[in-house]
C-alpha cells in the first residue's frame, strides 16, 4: 500500500490492519490498543486467534463476518477484509457490542412486558371461564370474589399500559430539554396534597420558592411515583419524609425516605431497570408495575439532573435526585 495510504490508516479511529502473505504487516493505533502492538509481523491467524474471522481474511474474495469474543474480550465484531491490487489484505474491525446490546434490550422489553400482561390476562380469563359455568352463577359470595379478582387484575393490566405508554413518551423526548419554569416547592406540597395517606408523609424545605426549567407534569409525575413507592415498601402507615434543599451551588436536592425493611445491596444498582424488582412477590401484591423507578430515572435524565437510591436492610429508604436550579 502506498505511503498515503498508510497515513491515512494510521489517523482513523477504525482497527485497521493490513495483512501480506498471512503477516500482518500494518496495524493502526486503534488496533495496536485494541490488540496489542506485538501483532506487527505476526502471522494472522495468531495475531486473531478467532476461526470465523480467519476464514474471512484468508478467502479468496475477501468479505465480512460478525465476530463474538475476540482475543481483546467478549465484544461484538464485524470483521471486514477487503483485497487489494497488490494482493493485500486491508482488515477492517467495528465495534457492534453497543447495537447488540440494545437489540438484546429491546428484545428482552418486549418479553417483560408480554409476560407482565399474559399474567394478569390467564388470571381475568380463568376466572371469567368459572363464572360463565351455571353452577358459579348460583353463588353469589363466589361470584362476588371472582369479579373482585377480576377486576383487580384488569386495574394491574391499566396501570401497567398506562406506564408502558408514559414510558415510550418520555424516551420519544429524552432529548428536548425542558424550558418551563416551575416551583418544585409548589409541585411537592401539590403532589403530597393529592396522597390518599397524605398523614404519613411530612415536607421539609430550606427555602419557600426554588424554580427550575422543567416540564411540570413530568416532575409531578417523578414525585408521586417516589412517595407512592415510599408509602407502599415503607413500614405500614408511614412515616414517609420529603426533604427540599437548594444548594449554594445551584442545585436542588428532593429526597423522599421511608423507614421500611430496606433494600440489599446487591439490588440497589438494578432498581431503575425496567421490569427488575428486589422482591417479585412483595412488588406484585403492592400493585408494583415495574416501570415507575425506570420512569423516574428517564424523566431526572431529561431534567439534566441526578436519581440515586441508597437503602440498608433493616434501616428504611432513601430515593433522591439533584436538578439544576434555574439560573
Amino acid at each position: 500500500m502506498a505511503v498515503a495510504g498508510i497515513s491515512l490508516l494510521e489517523n482513523i479511529q477504525t482497527p485497521a490492519l493490513l495483512v501480506t502473505n498471512a503477516q500482518v504487516s500494518f496495524a493502526n493505533g486503534a488496533a495496536k490498543s485494541l490488540l496489542g502492538a506485538h501483532i506487527v509481523g505476526q502471522d494472522v491467524r495468531i495475531a486473531i486467534r478467532n476461526p470465523d474471522a480467519v476464514a474471512v481474511i484468508m478467502g479468496e474474495g475477501g468479505g465480512t463476518a460478525q465476530v463474538n469474543h475476540l482475543s481483546v474480550g467478549g465484544s461484538v465484531w464485524t470483521i471486514v477484509c477487503a483485497v487489494l491490487d497488490s494482493g493485500e489484505r486491508l482488515i477492517s474491525l467495528y465495534d457492534r457490542s453497543q447495537q447488540v446490546s440494545v437489540a438484546r434490550a429491546h428484545a428482552d422489553f418486549v418479553a417483560n412486558a408480554s409476560h407482565e400482561l399474559r399474567t394478569p390476562l390467564a388470571t381475568i380469563l380463568g376466572y371469567v371461564e368459572t363464572l360463565l359455568d351455571p353452577r358459579a352463577g348460583d353463588d353469589p359470595p363466589t361470584r362476588e370474589r371472582f369479579l373482585k379478582t377480576i377486576q383487580h387484575e384488569a386495574q394491574r393490566m391499566q396501570a401497567l399500559v398506562s406506564d408502558l405508554m408514559s414510558l415510550s413518551r418520555i424516551e420519544a423526548i429524552k432529548h428536548e430539554v425542558p424550558s418551563h419554569e416551575i416551583d418544585m416547592v409548589a409541585v411537592v406540597r401539590e403532589v403530597v396534597g393529592e396522597v390518599r395517606d397524605n398523614g404519613a408523609v411530612t415536607v421539609s424545605s430550606n427555602v419557600d420558592v426554588a424554580e427550575i426549567l422543567g416540564d411540570r407534569g413530568q416532575m409531578a409525575q417523578v414525585v408521586r411515583n417516589l412517595i407512592d413507592n415510599a408509602l407502599k415498601y415503607g413500614k405500614a402507615g408511614g412515616p414517609v419524609a420529603v426533604s427540599i434543599e437548594a444548594t449554594e451551588r445551584g442545585w436542588l436536592s428532593i429526597s423522599v425516605r421511608d423507614e421500611g425493611d430496606g433494600i440489599a445491596p446487591e439490588h440497589l444498582p438494578r432498581l431503575t431497570e425496567r421490569f427488575y424488582r428486589a422482591d417479585n412477590s412483595r412488588s406484585r401484591a403492592a400493585g408494583g408495575t415495574g416501570l415507575g423507578l425506570s420512569i423516574v430515572k428517564h424523566i431526572v435524565e431529561r431534567h439534566r439532573g441526578r436519581f440515586d437510591i441508597t437503602s440498608r436492610p433493616g434501616a428504611g429508604t432513601t430515593a433522591s435526585m439533584m436538578l439544576p436550579l434555574r439560573p
